[in-house]
C-alpha cells in the first residue's frame, strides 16, 4: 500500500505537463479567492472597531449573500462543467449558448434575493437573530449591499466561463484593483473620512456596492474588448435545441439544487449560532474569515480540477483524466497538511488585530484549532465533489452527498450542541464538521466506482 502511494506521488512529481496546467489555473483562482478573503478580512476588522454587535449583525446579514452566491455558484459551476468539456471539444458555438443561459439564470436569482432584502430587511434579519440591536444594524447594511447582487451574478458568470476556457489571469487583475476600491470606500464611509458621513456598518455595504459594480463593468470590458471565446453576441446566447437544453439542465439542475439546498442547510447553522448570543456569532464570524485564507487554496485546486479534467474528458482522453484525478487528490493532501499548520500558527497574530474581548478571542482560537483538525476531510471534499465528480457530470451524486451531509448531520448537530446541550461555540462547530467525515467516506467510494468518468461533449 505504501509503495503504491509513494509511486503515485513520484509519478505526479514527474508529470511536468500536469503540474504546469494545475498551477496555471489553480494559482490565479486561489489568488482571486485570497483577494476576496482579504476584502472580507478588512471589512470585519474595520467593522470590528464598532463592537461585537456590529460584527454579528454584518456577519448574519451576509448569510443572505452567502446563500445567494451558493445558488449562483451552482448555476455557473454546472454551466462551467459543460463549457469546459465543449472547450476541450472545440465547440465555441455551444459555449456561447451556455453563457447566455447561465447569465439569464444567475441574474434572475439575484433579483429574487434583492427584492426581500430591500423591501423587508428587518424581517430577513429576524430569521437569523432575536437581538434587536443586531437586527437594526444588519437591516441597514442589507438594504444597501443587496443592490450589488446583480453585478455579482454577472461577474461570477463571466469569471466561470473564462475559467472554463483557460483564461484565469484577467479576473485576478480586476480583483486586485477592486480590493483597493473596497478598502478605500470602507475607510471613507464607515468612519466618515474625507468629508463623508460616518455611516458605520451601512458604509461598509456602500463600499461593497461600489466595488462590485466596478468589478462587473471591468470584467465585461475585458471579455468583449479582448474578444474572448465567451464574448457572445446577443443572438449567439440564445436559440437552444431540445438536446442542448436536456443536457444543460440534466447537468446543472443537480448542481444548482445542491448549492442552494446545501446553502440553506448551512444557513441554519447561523440560526443556531445566532441564538447562542452575539459573542458566539462574533467568534465564529472572525474564525470563518481566518479559515477562508486557507480555504482559497482548495477553491483554486478544485477549480483547476474541474477545468482540466473537463477539458480532457471533453477531448475523449478518459485515461489521462483518471490519472489527473489521482494527481489532484495527492496534491490536495500535501496542501492540506501545510494549510492546517499555517492556519494554527498564525491564528493569534490575526486575532490580535480585532477589537474583541479575551473571551471571544479564546473562542476564535479554539474554533480555528477545530477547523485544522477536520481540514483533511473538508478539503478532500472540495476537490472530490466540486472538482472530480462534477467534471464528469456526476452531479446527482454530488447533490446527494452534500445535502444529506448538511441536513442529516450538520443541522441536527448545530441545534443539539448549541441550543439543547448549550456547548461552547467551538464544540458546536466541531459537531457540525462531522458532516465532512461522512461526505469524505462516501465521496471516495463514489470516486472508486468511476461513474464520473464521462465525455459529455460526445453525448450531445
Amino acid at each position: 500500500m505504501e509503495k503504491g502511494i509513494f509511486y503515485d506521488v513520484k509519478m505526479m512529481a514527474r508529470d511536468g505537463i500536469f503540474l504546469k496546467k494545475a498551477v496555471r489555473i489553480a494559482l490565479p483562482v486561489a489568488m482571486q479567492g485570497m483577494l476576496n478573503t482579504i476584502v472580507n478580512l478588512v471589512d470585519t476588522m474595520m467593522i470590528g472597531a464598532l463592537g461585537a454587535t456590529a460584527i454579528a449583525a454584518v456577519g448574519l446579514a451576509n448569510k443572505v449573500f452567502f446563500v445567494f452566491t451558493l445558488l449562483v455558484f451552482g448555476i455557473v459551476s454546472g454551466s462551467g462543467v459543460l463549457a469546459a468539456q465543449y472547450w476541450g471539444n472545440g465547440d465555441i458555438k455551444n459555449i456561447k449558448k451556455v453563457v447566455g443561459l447561465a447569465l439569464s439564470l444567475a441574474v434572475a436569482a439575484s433579483i429574487a434575493f434583492l427584492v426581500p432584502a430591500v423591501v423587508c430587511p428587518e424581517a430577513v434579519m429576524r430569521i437569523f437573530t432575536a437581538s434587536e440591536d443586531a437586527i437594526q444594524v444588519g437591516a441597514g447594511y442589507l438594504t444597501i449591499v443587496a443592490l450589488s447582487y446583480p453585478a455579482t451574478a454577472v461577474s461570477n458568470t463571466f469569471v466561470a466561463m473564462l475559467r472554463a476556457t483557460g483564461r484565469v489571469k484577467a479576473p485576478v487583475v480586476i480583483s486586485s484593483c477592486t480590493i483597493f476600491i473596497n478598502i478605500f470606500f470602507n475607510y471613507t464611509f464607515i468612519y466618515g473620512n474625507f468629508g463623508a458621513p460616518a455611516m458605520g456598518a451601512a458604509g461598509a455595504a456602500l463600499a461593497t456596492l461600489i466595488a462590485r459594480l466596478v468589478e462587473a463593468l471591468s470584467i465585461i470590458l475585458v471579455v468583449y474588448l479582448g474578444k474572448a471565446p465567451v464574448a457572445a453576441k446577443f443572438k449567439e446566447m440564445f436559440g437552444y435545441s431540445r438536446e442542448f437544453l436536456a443536457q444543460f439542465f440534466s447537468t446543472t439542475t443537480p448542481v444548482i439544487a445542491n448549492e442552494f439546498i446545501w446553502g440553506l442547510g448551512t444557513t441554519l447553522y447561523s440560526l443556531a449560532y445566532g441564538r447562542m448570543g452575539n459573542d458566539a456569532v462574533a467568534a465564529i464570524t472572525i474564525a470563518t474569515t481566518i479559515q477562508d485564507i486557507v480555504t482559497v487554496l482548495f477553491q483554486g485546486l478544485s477549480a483547476a480540477t474541474a477545468v482540466i479534467m473537463g477539458n480532457e474528458m471533453g477531448a475523449g482522453k478518459l485515461k489521462r483524466a483518471e490519472r489527473y484525478a489521482k494527481n489532484f487528490l495527492i496534491l490536495q493532501f500535501i496542501v492540506t497538511i501545510l494549510g492546517a499548520v499555517f492556519c494554527v500558527a498564525i491564528r493569534w497574530q490575526i486575532i490580535g488585530v480585532y477589537n474583541i474581548t479575551p473571551e471571544i478571542a479564546e473562542s476564535v482560537s479554539r474554533c480555528i484549532i477545530m477547523f485544522a483538525l477536520f481540514m483533511p476531510f473538508k478539503m478532500f471534499n472540495y476537490v472530490m465533489v466540486v472538482g472530480i465528480l462534477r467534471s464528469g457530470g456526476d452531479t446527482k451524486m454530488c447533490l446527494l452527498l452534500d445535502c444529506s451531509g448538511v441536513w442529516l448531520i450538520g443541522v441536527p448537530m448545530a441545534f443539539l450542541g448549541g441550543l439543547f446541550f448549550k456547548f461552547p461555540i467551538d464544540i458546536v462547530y466541531a459537531m457540525v464538521m462531522l458532516e465532512e467525515v461522512y461526505k469524505a467516506v462516501f465521496g471516495y467510494w463514489r470516486y472508486r466506482q468511476k461513474k464520473w468518468l464521462r465525455n459529455l461533449a460526445a453525448e450531445l
